[in-house]
């Protein structure tokens, strides 16, 4: 790595999770919100409900997961192609890499059934709740990677 990639590679992963948590907030629970109010998913927007083992609201570690998932993309991002391929392949990482772990992972550790038991509504919120997460991490990582790149010209 490069002297001045090694010195952006810190301000990349807070912005990547940054980006993440943001877009939880914004693009993941909206496209909840969405899929709820059409009655394709059960599980309602904004969840308050506490985590275990330290009764976190709900919605801040889905946001304090997305930034961590926001790393792992940033880290993958690089390979990806440019154009209409980049955009794809941010919806399939968020589709695919957040919700397969969901599934496999965190389900059974919660005892709930591989795949959430399934279900073709959990199925399409899952892969569309994440995909949405995926397109906006990457609008956010973009803007907020235009706006430092912008800022550090502006520097003396």
């Amino acid at each position: 790595m490069g002297k001045q990639k090694a010195a952006i590679f810190p301000i990349r992963v807070i912005f990547a999770f940054i980006a993440g948590s943001c877009s939880v907030l914004i693009f993941h629970q909206a496209t909840l919100s969405i899929l709820h109010a059409v009655g394709i998913a059960a599980a309602t927007p904004f969840p308050y409900g506490p985590t275990k083992p330290f009764g976190l609201p709900q919605i801040w570690s889905l946001a304090f997961w997305g930034g961590i998932w926001g790393i792992a993309f940033a880290l993958a991002e690089g390979n990806f192609p440019g154009g209409a391929g980049y955009w794809l392949l941010t919806l399939i990482f968020g589709a695919i890499g957040p919700t397969f772990v969901a599934w496999f992972v965190v389900f059974p550790l919660k005892g709930i059934p591989l795949g959430g038991g399934w279900k073709p509504s959990g199925i399409i919120t899952g892969l569309m709740i994440n995909a949405a997460w995926g397109i906006g991490t990457a609008m956010i990582l973009q803007g907020l990677s235009a706006w430092w790149t912008q800022r550090r010209h502006k520097l003396p």
